[in-house]
Protein backbone atom coordinates (compact mmCIF):
# COMPACT_ATOMS: atom_id res chain seq x y z
CA UNK A 1 0.00 0.00 0.00
CA UNK A 2 1.47 3.35 -1.29
CA UNK A 3 1.63 5.96 1.87
CA UNK A 4 3.62 9.04 2.62
CA UNK A 5 4.89 10.54 5.55
CA UNK A 6 6.08 13.85 6.01
CA UNK A 7 8.05 14.87 8.99
CA UNK A 8 10.41 17.85 9.99
CA UNK A 9 8.38 20.88 9.96
CA UNK A 10 8.18 22.75 12.99
CA UNK A 11 8.52 26.65 13.91
CA UNK A 12 11.42 28.58 13.07
CA UNK A 13 12.35 32.42 12.53
CA UNK A 14 12.96 34.06 9.14
CA UNK A 15 16.52 33.12 8.08
CA UNK A 16 17.00 30.19 9.20
CA UNK A 17 16.68 26.13 8.18
CA UNK A 18 14.73 23.26 8.35
CA UNK A 19 14.91 20.03 6.25
CA UNK A 20 11.66 18.34 5.70
CA UNK A 21 11.44 14.57 4.55
CA UNK A 22 9.02 12.53 2.74
CA UNK A 23 9.34 8.77 3.62
CA UNK A 24 7.70 6.25 0.64
CA UNK A 25 6.09 3.03 1.93
CA UNK A 26 4.79 0.20 -1.04
CA UNK A 27 6.82 1.79 -3.47
CA UNK A 28 10.57 3.09 -4.65
CA UNK A 29 11.40 6.53 -5.10
CA UNK A 30 13.89 5.68 -7.46
CA UNK A 31 11.42 4.92 -10.01
CA UNK A 32 8.89 8.01 -10.04
CA UNK A 33 8.88 11.02 -9.91
CA UNK A 34 7.94 13.30 -6.66
CA UNK A 35 7.15 16.50 -5.65
CA UNK A 36 6.61 19.08 -2.87
CA UNK A 37 3.48 21.61 -2.99
CA UNK A 38 2.35 23.91 -0.11
CA UNK A 39 -0.83 25.63 1.52
CA UNK A 40 -1.17 28.59 3.43
CA UNK A 41 -4.00 29.40 4.72
CA UNK A 42 -6.64 30.89 3.18
CA UNK A 43 -4.33 30.32 -0.57
CA UNK A 44 -4.67 27.68 -3.17
CA UNK A 45 -2.22 24.35 -2.75
CA UNK A 46 0.75 25.83 -4.78
CA UNK A 47 3.95 23.53 -6.55
CA UNK A 48 7.40 24.20 -4.85
CA UNK A 49 9.76 21.66 -6.02
CA UNK A 50 9.83 18.43 -7.94
CA UNK A 51 12.24 16.04 -8.87
CA UNK A 52 12.28 13.25 -11.84
CA UNK A 53 12.84 9.78 -11.26
CA UNK A 54 15.99 9.18 -12.43
CA UNK A 55 16.72 12.16 -10.25
CA UNK A 56 18.37 14.29 -13.65
CA UNK A 57 15.72 17.47 -13.14
CA UNK A 58 14.70 19.24 -10.66
CA UNK A 59 11.85 22.14 -10.34
CA UNK A 60 11.65 24.71 -7.83
CA UNK A 61 8.73 27.45 -8.37
CA UNK A 62 10.62 31.27 -8.78
CA UNK A 63 9.92 32.06 -5.17
CA UNK A 64 12.16 29.43 -3.52
CA UNK A 65 15.26 28.75 -6.10
CA UNK A 66 18.39 29.49 -4.60
CA UNK A 67 17.03 28.68 -1.39
CA UNK A 68 15.21 25.25 -1.44
CA UNK A 69 16.68 22.19 -2.27
CA UNK A 70 14.83 18.70 -3.18
CA UNK A 71 16.88 15.53 -3.36
CA UNK A 72 16.25 11.56 -2.30
CA UNK A 73 17.99 8.78 -0.99
CA UNK A 74 17.71 5.74 -2.61
CA UNK A 75 18.82 3.75 0.35
CA UNK A 76 16.13 5.42 2.90
CA UNK A 77 13.60 5.67 0.27
CA UNK A 78 12.97 8.79 1.22
CA UNK A 79 12.87 12.89 -0.58
CA UNK A 80 13.95 15.87 1.15
CA UNK A 81 13.21 19.31 0.82
CA UNK A 82 16.30 21.85 2.09
CA UNK A 83 14.92 25.16 3.26
CA UNK A 84 17.31 27.94 3.56
CA UNK A 85 16.78 31.18 4.09
CA UNK A 86 12.88 30.70 5.49
CA UNK A 87 10.43 33.70 4.83
CA UNK A 88 7.73 34.13 6.90
CA UNK A 89 6.16 33.74 3.44
CA UNK A 90 7.16 30.29 3.29
CA UNK A 91 4.30 29.89 6.04
CA UNK A 92 2.32 26.95 4.93
CA UNK A 93 1.74 23.31 5.38
CA UNK A 94 3.78 21.19 3.37
CA UNK A 95 2.59 18.47 1.45
CA UNK A 96 4.97 15.31 -0.83
CA UNK A 97 2.86 14.06 -3.42
CA UNK A 98 4.41 11.31 -6.28
CA UNK A 99 3.32 10.76 -9.69
CA UNK A 100 1.93 7.61 -10.77
CA UNK A 101 3.83 7.43 -13.83
CA UNK A 102 6.94 4.47 -13.59
CA UNK A 103 10.29 5.49 -14.73
CA UNK A 104 8.80 8.26 -17.30
CA UNK A 105 9.69 12.31 -17.20
CA UNK A 106 7.15 14.40 -15.07
CA UNK A 107 4.79 15.97 -18.38
CA UNK A 108 3.65 19.05 -16.23
CA UNK A 109 5.50 18.81 -12.60
CA UNK A 110 4.46 21.89 -11.46
CA UNK A 111 0.37 20.83 -11.60
CA UNK A 112 -1.08 18.93 -8.47
CA UNK A 113 -3.55 16.88 -10.89
CA UNK A 114 -0.42 15.11 -11.82
CA UNK A 115 0.25 13.47 -8.48
CA UNK A 116 -1.68 10.55 -7.71
CA UNK A 117 -0.97 9.78 -3.71
CA UNK A 118 0.08 12.48 -1.29
CA UNK A 119 0.88 12.74 2.51
CA UNK A 120 -0.96 14.09 4.95
CA UNK A 121 1.07 17.53 5.04
CA UNK A 122 3.33 18.90 7.41
CA UNK A 123 3.43 22.19 8.77
CA UNK A 124 6.37 25.13 8.16
CA UNK A 125 5.52 28.29 10.74
CA UNK A 126 8.32 31.00 9.97
CA UNK A 127 8.39 34.02 11.87
CA UNK A 128 9.31 37.30 11.16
Amino acid sequence: QVQLVESGGGLVQAGGSLRLSCAAFGFTVSSYGMAWFRQAPGKEREFVSAITWSGGSTYYTDSVKGRFTISRDNVKNTVYLQMNSLKSEDTAVYYCAKSPRYRTALPRPTAAEGYDYWGQGIQVTVSS
